[in-house]
């Protein structure tokens, strides 16, 4: 049986241009991981990026829609809830437009990077597969 995603490093941000979303979910079923999708196509700017996110991520009411929110969501908060068996996120369709510009794209590819770091250093995989619009 081959395994999922054995060529790609446990904590990593990257394009998913290699890979398809339902391979990636298929993937996160089989090594029994987290699989967080979520499509921001529609998204215009920084607040419906977040709002899409928090919708699609399933968050909490309280989640305080800003990008220290957000880390916090993707870390703290999933550590206390208690043991985690690795993390597939998949962002699709991140806008680039004059609303949602390269430095916004980047802050929040950061925040993943950040997450992915926090997760490895629990030993937890955490890979986060995203896509320009």
């Amino acid at each position: 049986m081959d395994i999922p995603l054995r060529t790609v490093r446990p904590n990593i941000v990257q394009s998913i241009r290699a890979f398809r979303v339902q391979d990636l979910q298929e993937a996160a079923t089989q090594l029994g991981q987290h699989f967080l999708y979520a499509n921001l196509g529609n998204a215009q700017s920084k607040q419906e990026v977040l709002d899409m996110i928090a919708a699609q991520y399933t968050f909490p009411a309280h989640f305080g829609k800003n990008f220290d929110a957000l880390y916090d969501c993707m870390t703290d908060l999933v550590h206390k809830s208690g043991p985690q068996p690795g993390f597939i996120v998949v962002l699709e369709q991140i806008p680039a437009n004059a609303k949602f510009d390269k430095e916004a794209r980047e802050q929040l590819l950061d925040i993943f990077r950040d997450a992915a770091d926090y997760w490895a250093d629990r030993k937890i995989p955490f890979r986060c597969f995203y896509s320009f619009l």
